[in-house]
């Protein structure tokens, strides 16, 4: 048998699984050069935030300013923010700033509140005792701060625009709709109300359809509306990570939002930039670093499977707690859901789907078909029979190992 490595469970326990296939078959590996890199250390971490690219340094920043205010990526990202927060706090308290003008505010935009459990597995066990971290809730306390460019009516959260030094804390991935994530995001839609937010997703795609997609940010009309939000919100300190296959730091982006944010996707285009490979009769897809958004797996699913005849898709996802809960996207009655929710049927491309997962849920595929449609399997040891009795001869796999952190490069 021929063995394939993919990581799994980053934030339970981060021990990679195993996948085995039948020597008959041709298995390709499509694995981004970035996945392979080192971690960087601590003091390569500081170095790069002392170093902040068309910004003045955080010490600078923190001089004269009273209240702070630091957003950082939820749950659903894969930020080990707390490598981040030390050469960020120092220089705020070197400035005379005490702990309690200091909040964390977690970018949730339209998902779920984060609990205790996320906020210490994100920011570390010290960082939650000793300073206030308060959920964005887009339906309240959002401030109205003016309107776009674009024309979008803009409120924000309400701590965050209270405060007289704003930061954030991220990371830059590929995104389904923005290009690449990161930068200004963590203002548009992280911390925006409900109207702004709805707005953003239906009104601004709706303008050009052809410029979104993943990896691509020339053009892009979302990618425009987020830098626009981004300068209107007062945001003046970024910190951006890119991250290899074991969810650790390799790169950071520090600075002007827009700014470090650009140094930061010339770097990423490569680091996640995978060959394309098309034409595959199995496509087997991991989520791994963004595991409880799986449904953007799909997408490079899509671009390397066979479709005459109809290829088999097969996402592996664990996920302990289940897909992120998305006010905007998700269904919340049989046959309803948030105001930009999709009924589905089956899978795209009349494809043959199968969802591995050891934590199953009824509503889990809800994002890209119903749940009748696909078939559910609790380990690779069930999953691999299935393939072989649809394959009985030769077939040519691709193995994806984290389709919720890749992109395919144009050839």
């Amino acid at each position: 048998m021929k063995t394939v490595t993919v990581p799994n469970l980053l934030w339970y326990g981060n021990e990679p699984r195993t996948l085995e296939f039948p020597d008959r078959w041709e298995v390709s590996l499509l694995q981004p050069p970035g996945f392979a890199r080192p971690a960087l250390d601590q003091a390569g971490i500081d170095q790069a935030l002392a170093s902040p690219v068309g910004s003045p340094p955080l010490e600078e920043l923190a001089a004269g300013a009273s209240e702070v205010a630091i957003l950082f990526d939820d749950i659903t990202r894969p930020t080990p923010v707390s490598r981040l927060l030390p050469p960020i706090l120092g220089p705020l308290h070197a400035a005379g700033i005490p702990r309690e003008n200091i909040r964390l505010i977690p970018a949730l935009g339209m998902h779920g509140a984060m609990n205790n459990i996320d906020f210490r597995k994100k920011l570390g066990d010290e960082v939650v005792r000793d300073y206030a971290i308060f959920n964005h809730n887009p339906y309240e306390n959002c401030e109205k701060v003016g309107v776009s460019p674009s024309g979008i009516p803009i409120e924000l959260n309400r701590e965050f625009m209270a405060c007289d030094l704003k930061i954030g804390i991220g990371c830059i991935t590929p995104h389904v709709h923005v290009g690449f994530g990161g930068g200004g995001k963590i203002i548009m839609p992280g911390i925006a109300s409900y109207e702004t937010i709805k707005a953003f997703h239906l009104e601004v795609p709706a303008r050009d359809y052809s410029t979104l997609g993943l990896g691509k940010i020339e053009g892009n009309v979302m990618h425009a509306e987020v830098v626009d939000v981004c300068r209107m919100s007062g945001l003046r300190f970024k910190a951006d990570a890119l991250i290899n296959d074991r969810g650790e730091i390799t790169d950071v982006f520090a600075g002007d939002p827009v700014e470090a944010h650009k140094a930061g996707v010339a770097a990423a285009r490569e680091h996640y930039g995978t060959p394309p490979s098309a034409g595959n009769d199995i496509v087997v897809v991991n989520a791994y670093a963004k595991y409880n958004e799986m449904a953007i797996c799909m997408m490079m699913a899509l671009a390397c499977v066979n479709f005459a005849p109809a290829g088999t898709v097969v996402l592996i996802v664990d996920a302990p707690e289940g897909q992120v809960c998305h006010y905007l996207l998700n269904r919340f009655g049989k046959e309803y859901g948030g105001a930009a929710y999709i009924p589905r049927g089956e899978p795209p491309g009349g494809i043959n789907g199968i969802v591995c997962t050891a934590y199953p849920s009824a509503t889990m595929c809800d994002w890209f078909a119903s749940a009748e449609s696909v078939m559910v399997t609790d380990d690779w040891s069930a999953t691999l029979p299935l393939l072989e009795e649809r394959y009985p001869g030769g077939a040519t796999v691709a193995v994806i190992p984290d389709g919720t952190m890749q992109y395919f490069k144009e050839a």
